[in-house]
């Protein structure tokens, strides 16, 4: 008799009751009875303590078949993560999202948008076939179908990285880095160095962080009181042979610039070995300033100055509102942050 009224008593008593008792969120009793890593050992312990007195049983079996969840979570990421340049930091940021999904035991599945075979949208597939229980996007042109697919679907996501370019992203969880900002940054450290003739290396194309770099490194040269001249911004690939070709190219004339802000590290090093082969010292006779903070830039000599990007806050936040829409069905967009980037000072700036 005694065991039938305590199974009835386990029946009764919900994470909602436990919740109200503990002053927390039941998102916070969820995780706590989960053992998630997001909350801290003391309140975990307070929170089942709380659950042992009243008895509750708490099945984690079949919590994930009542929610039919899969444990799983989808990364989109772009097709240019093939490509060595740009794999080096989209590879360091991928790495960084898995480890904070494996912290709370969720795997991962990485896609890009479509099939480059079938041009069937794998974000679809993901999500109908519920191979998925959430999205981390880091894609700066998902088509505008399949946006509303993801939105229609209720599914939990966060954007990373880029910024979508031909879908309004007011109503999204989302994580930027403030390009302007780190575009600033690095022009700076070369006008304060002394250059006033700062060639800029940057991407050929419309994405809209490099737009916003060289956005940064024009409002520099105008607090400093330098004129901008476009014939010293030239355009190309993301590439190591990129920034080598661009100094090749001005060889005769390399007393147009004492200064090279190149809007991504790959390109920096390839300028920094072209000035090597010409017999160009750097920083002595001109300072070179990379972007992303690659791990390559470490190793080069010089070591590469550069404007890190805040891939290891990106990581965490993301998984940690994912996780938290995850529990708590809450698809608010609470999570809207440009994370400002920062200044690694080595010797080539």
């Amino acid at each position: 008799m005694c065991m039938k009224q305590n199974e009835a008593d386990k029946q009764t008593v919900t994470i909602k009751d436990i919740a109200r008792i503990a002053g927390v969120s039941h998102s916070t009793v969820s995780r706590s009875l989960n053992d998630s890593p997001l909350i801290s050992e003391k309140t975990k312990k307070r929170i089942k303590k709380i659950a042992d007195e009243l008895n509750f049983a708490f099945n984690s079996s079949a919590q994930s078949l009542s929610t039919r969840r899969t444990g799983t979570i989808g990364i989109i990421y772009p097709e240019l993560y093939d490509t060595f340049g740009n794999s080096l930091y989209m590879g360091l940021l991928v790495q960084g999202l898995r480890h904070g999904l494996e912290k709370a035991s969720l795997d991962s599945i990485g896609s890009f948008p479509r099939n480059h075979y079938t041009a069937e949208s794998n974000i679809r597939k993901l999500i109908s076939r519920k191979k998925i229980d959430g999205l981390l996007v880091i894609h700066p042109e998902i088509p505008v179908d399949d946006w509303e697919y993801i939105r229609t679907s209720g599914i939990p996501f966060v954007v990373l990285h880029f910024k979508p370019r031909s879908f309004d992203y007011s109503w999204m969880n989302y994580l930027f880095t403030d390009h302007v900002t780190g575009g600033h940054m690095a022009t700076k450290v070369l006008l304060d160095g002394g250059c006033r003739s700062i060639l800029c290396l940057r991407e050929d194309s419309d994405e809209i962080q490099f737009n916003e770099r060289t956005e940064g490194y024009k409002i520099a040269l105008k607090e400093a009181g330098v004129a901008y001249d476009p014939q010293l911004v030239v355009a190309g690939d993301c590439a190591f042979d990129f920034g080598f070709q661009a100094i090749m190219d001005r060889k005769n004339n390399l007393t147009s610039f004492d200064g090279i802000f190149a809007e991504a590290d790959l390109v920096a090093l390839g300028a920094i070995e072209a000035l090597r082969e010409l017999g160009v010292k750097v920083p002595d006779d001109i300072r070179v300033v990379g972007y992303d903070d690659t791990e390559l830039g470490r190793y080069f000599r010089p070591k590469l100055t550069t404007v890190h990007q805040p891939r290891e806050e990106h990581s965490r936040l993301a998984c940690e509102r994912l996780i938290e829409m995850l529990e708590s069905q809450d698809m608010r967009p609470t999570m809207q942050k440009v994370i400002k980037p920062l200044m690694i000072y080595r010797e080539s700036g």
